[in-house]
C-alpha cells in the first residue's frame, strides 16, 4: 500500500542519514502493528544493527526520532518494545489512502494485457450418465473462483471443461434406457434430461445387482464357495456383457449405438446447462473425450515408436515410472481401448494446438492426486512444455451430515435439489428482513431469496481451504451471523441503504479530520485487499478470499456499532464516515465477486 512505500522510502533516508549506509528496499521489514501495542505499522530493526552499533533498543529509539523530526506527515509518534519500533502513522496518511481506494474502480485487482499469461483451468468434468451432484458444486465453485481469482492476479484465464461422454458407465445408461425406457424422453416425462439419463444408470444397477444375487447364490446352490461364485456371477452377468458389447459397438462407430448415444447426450447436456446456469458458472471452451481419446492413442503409440512405453504380450501398452519412484502405468488396454490416463494425454495434446498455455491447472478431487502425478510426467516425456509444471488443485470431499454419497445407488445430493432448497430456505429465513422493505415486488422477493440462498451455498463451500475434506450443512450456511455468506450480503444491502439516505449529499473535501481507531482499522484492513488477492493467486486458496470478505464486514460491522454515520453533525467527519462507507461496500462487492457471490443492493 502508499504508505508502506512512502514509510519505506523514508526509513531508508533514515538510515543513510544516521549510518551512512544504503539499504535495500526488501531490508525494511514492516508488519501490522499487534493489537496489544499502540501503533499501526511495525519495523523490525535487527538487521540495522551492524550499522548502527548500538542496542536494538536504542537503534530503534533512534529511527523513531528521525521520522517524527522529519517525517510528522507521515509518523506521528512511536513507541519501542525490545527490537521493534511501532509506530503512529498520521491522520491525513489514512485520509489520502482511503480517497485512494474510493477513487480507483479495480481496488486490488492487477490489470490483464495481451502480453499476460495464460493459465488454462479445467473444472466440472461431469458424466454423461448422471446428473450433477454436490461434490460437482464443490469442483464447480472451485474452479470458477479460481478462474477469477487467477484473472484478478494480471493472467489471461481460459476456463475450460473435460465431458466424460464416453465408455462403460455411459452404455450402462444406454442399455438400461433401451430394456425398460419405453421410449421416454424429457419431454415425455417433465424431467430435466440429466435426471432422467440418472434414473436408468440407476435402474441398471438394480438390475445387475439383482442378477449377480442369483447368478451367486445358483452357483453356490451348485457346490461352489462364496467367493469363486461371486466371481463366476460378475464373468457370466449376461447384462454386463451386452453393455461391453455395446461399448465395442461404439467403439467400431456402429450408426445405431451412435445415435442413440447422440440423442441421449443432447438430453443430458441440456440438463447441464440449466444447472450450470443456475450455479452461475460457464466455459470458454469445452472438450469431449469421444474426441480426444483417439489423439490419446496417437501419442501414446508415439510414445511407443519413441521407446517411452512398452507393450505387454497380451498386445497392452504400458509406462515403466518405476526409476521416478512411482509404478507402471496402463495406457492402453490389450483390446486396444483407452483408459482415462490415454484421453488426459489426448486432451492436453488438442488444448497445447487450441492456445498458446503458459499454465495448466486441473481442478480435481484429491482421491486423483496419483493420476496427475503420473499425468505430469508423461506429458513431460512427450515434449509438452508445461507438463512438468502442470498444477492440480486438489480438494477434499464434501461429506454431509448423514454421510457419504453413492451415485450407483442413487443416493447422491443432487445439485438441482439442493440449489433449490437454499433458495427456498434463503425465503423462508429473510422473510422478517424483506418483508420490512417497502414497495418490494414477489418478483424482487424471490430474486433477493435467490441471491441470498446461492450466496449462502457459495460462500459455504469457498470459505473452507480446499484441501480439506468439509462438512456441509446447509442450516449452518443460511445465517444473518457468524462467518455466512448472508451475513457479508448483509452487511453490503446495509451500507448500500446509508449510501441511498445520504443521497449524495455529501464530498470530502480534503480538509483536516482526526480518526479514530476503528476508522483506521477500517481503512487498514480496505488496503489489505490487494495483498489477499495475491496471497489467493499464489496459494491457489480461494478461501483467503472469503475469510478477507467476512473479516472486512465484521470489522466494518464493529464501526457502525459505534459510531453515528448520517447523525454525525460534523459535516467533515459524516463526509469521512460515508466514504468509508462507500469503500467497503466496493470492496466487498469486488471480493464477493471473486467468488461468484452476487450481493443485493436490498435485503
Amino acid at each position: 500500500m502508499q504508505i508502506e512505500k512512502n514509510l519505506t522510502a523514508n526509513i531508508i533516508a533514515a538510515i543513510k542519514t544516521l549510518y551512512g549506509q544504503d539499504v535495500p528496499e526488501k531490508m525494511v521489514q514492516l508488519s501490522a502493528t499487534k493489537k496489544e501495542f499502540e501503533g499501526h505499522l511495525t519495523l523490525v530493526v535487527f538487521p540495522f544493527l551492524k550499522m548502527s552499533r548500538k542496542a536494538p533498543e536504542a537503534t530503534a529509539e533512534e529511527i523513531g526520532s528521525y521520522l517524527v523530526a522529519n517525517v510528522p506527515e507521515v509518523v506521528a509518534r512511536y513507541n519501542v518494545i525490545k527490537g521493534f519500533l511501532n509506530m503512529v502513522i498520521a491522520d491525513d496518511c489514512w485520509l489520502s489512502l482511503l480517497a485512494e481506494i474510493r477513487e480507483d474502480a479495480q481496488w486490488g485487482i492487477k490489470p490483464v494485457t495481451e502480453e499476460s499469461p495464460l493459465v488454462m483451468i479445467e473444472y466440472s468434468s461431469p458424466n454423461t450418465n448422471k446428473p450433477l451432484h454436490l461434490g460437482h458444486v464443490r469442483n464447480n465453485l472451485l474452479g470458477w473462483s479460481l478462474a477469477q481469482v487467477m484473472q484478478a492476479n494480471g493472467n489471461r484465464v481460459v476456463k475450460t471443461n473435460i465431458v466424460n461422454d464416453r465408455g462403460i458407465h455411459i452404455c450402462k445408461s444406454m442399455l438400461a434406457w433401451l430394456k425398460w425406457g419405453n421410449g421416454e424422453t424429457p419431454e415425455s416425462t417433465g424431467k430435466k434430461g440429466d435426471h432422467l439419463i440418472g434414473d436408468y444408470y440407476v435402474a441398471f444397477d438394480k438390475h445387475y445387482r439383482a442378477e449377480l444375487k442369483e447368478l451367486t447364490e445358483r452357483f453356490v446352490a451348485e457346490g461352489m464357495d462364496e467367493e469363486a461364485a461371486k466371481e463366476r456371477a460378475e464373468k457370466e452377468s449376461t447384462l454386463m456383457q451386452e453393455a461391453r458389447a455395446m461399448l465395442v459397438k461404439w467403439e467400431q462407430n456402429d450408426p445405431e449405438v451412435r445415435g442413440l448415444w447422440k440423442r441421449m447426450n443432447d438430453w443430458v447436456y441440456a440438463g447441464f446447462d440449466e444447472t450450470y446456469k443456475a450455479l452461475g458458472v460457464g466455459f470458454d471452451k469445452i472438450y469431449y473425450e469421444s474426441q480426444t481419446y483417439l489423439e490419446g492413442k496417437e501419442k501414446v503409440m508415439e510414445g511407443l515408436e519413441k521407446g517411452f512405453f512398452y507393450r505387454r504380450k497380451d498386445g497392452s501398452v504400458w509406462a515403466d515410472l518405476t526409476k521416478e519412484g512411482l509404478d507402471e502405468k496402463l495406457l492402453l488396454r490389450a483390446d486396444g481401448t483407452s483408459v482415462y490416463m490415454t484421453q488426459d494425454i489426448g486432451t492436453a495434446k488438442l488444448r497445447f494446438q487450441d492456445y498458446p498455455i503458459d499454465k495448466m491447472i486441473y481442478v480435481v478431487g484429491n482421491e486423483q492426486n496419483y493420476h496427475f502425478q503420473v499425468l505430469s510426467i508423461l506429458l513431460d516425456k512427450l515434449g509438452f512444455k508445461w507438463g512438468k509444471d502442470l498444477v492440480h488443485f486438489s480438494y477434499g470431499m464434501v461429506e454431509l451430515p448423514n454421510g457419504k454419497m453413492k451415485s450407483r445407488e442413487g443416493t447422491v445430493v443432487d445439485a438441482d435439489d439442493l440449489i433449490a432448497k437454499m433458495i427456498s430456505d434463503a425465503r423462508e429465513m429473510s422473510k422478517d428482513k424483506v418483508n420490512k422493505l417497502e414497495g418490494i415486488s414477489e418478483a424482487e422477493t424471490q430474486e433477493i431469496a435467490r441471491i441470498v440462498g446461492m450466496g449462502a451455498l457459495k460462500y459455504f463451500i469457498l470459505k473452507v481451504d480446499a484441501r480439506k475434506n468439509m462438512l456441509f450443512n446447509p442450516e449452518e450456511s443460511i445465517d444473518f451471523n457468524g462467518n455466512t455468506g448472508p451475513f457479508i450480503q448483509y452487511t453490503y444491502a446495509r451500507i448500500r441503504s446509508i449510501m441511498r439516505k445520504a443521497n449524495g449529499q455529501w464530498a470530502m473535501d480534503g480538509g483536516k479530520c482526526a480518526l479514530s481507531e476503528k476508522e483506521i482499522a477500517l481503512i487498514q484492513q480496505l488496503a489489505a485487499f490487494g495483498t489477499a488477492v495475491r496471497q489467493a493467486g499464489t496459494d491457489y486458496n480461494v478461501s483467503v478470499i472469503a475469510n478477507y470478505c467476512y473479516d472486512l464486514a465484521k470489522e466494518f460491522n464493529g464501526f457502525y456499532h459505534d459510531f453515528q454515520i448520517l447523525k454525525e453533525p460534523d459535516e467533515q467527519k459524516r463526509a469521512v464516515r460515508l466514504a468509508l462507507c462507500e469503500a467497503v461496500a466496493k470492496v466487498i462487492k469486488t471480493g464477493m465477486g471473486l467468488l461468484g457471490i452476487e450481493v443485493p443492493e436490498r435485503m
